[in-house]
């Protein structure tokens, strides 16, 4: 996958942990259950719409949405009317 961020740089969301694009990664990766859903949520809510994408799958969001929206904060209705319009079009 093509990124638009070199592995060790700390991308502009993770102004609140400083992590890598690899930690974030690998995180991600080997994250289970409650800790996933938090990992999840935090990139969902700080990173812009198209920048979610260079970490998460649609389908991947889609999949845990259930267990994510509640976790959302104020994003939860965009991203409910994106992954649900997304799904009506046979995207996810």
């Amino acid at each position: 996958m093509k990124t638009k961020w070199r592995e060790d740089e700390v991308p502009y969301f993770c102004w609140d942990r400083p992590r890598t694009v690899a930690q974030v990664r690998e995180a991600l990766q080997t994250a289970r259950g409650a800790e996933r859903l938090r990992l999840t949520a935090w990139i969902m809510r700080e990173a812009a719409f198209a920048d979610v994408w260079e970490f998460l799958s649609p389908h991947e969001v889609w999949a845990e949405f259930g267990d994510l929206e509640r976790r959302l904060g104020r994003r939860r209705g965009f991203w409910r009317y994106i992954l649900k319009t997304w799904h009506e079009l046979g995207r996810i």
